[in-house]
């Protein structure tokens, strides 16, 4: 996989927290940082599936079976 750069501006307490505990624990900051910010978009994906399972919950009676769907198509 390539590897891109990737600038943003961090407050500096949070970016010396960072340096700090990526240097405490081991981690190289920017595999951290990327594992991160994956861990939070699927979270976020997550919701929005979740939303849509809530939202759409009521229409499911409404739903016809896949093969009957299939068949309609031909």
């Amino acid at each position: 996989m390539s590897k891109s750069s990737y600038a943003v501006k961090l407050d500096g307490k949070i970016l010396e927290e960072l340096k700090e505990f990526c240097e405490d624990k081991g981690y190289k900051q920017s595999s951290f940082v990327e594992k991160a910010l994956r861990a939070q978009m699927d979270r976020e994906e997550l919701k929005e599936d979740i939303f849509d399972l809530v939202s759409l919950r009521s229409q499911e009676k409404l739903a016809r079976p896949f093969r009957d769907f299939l068949k309609g198509r031909k």
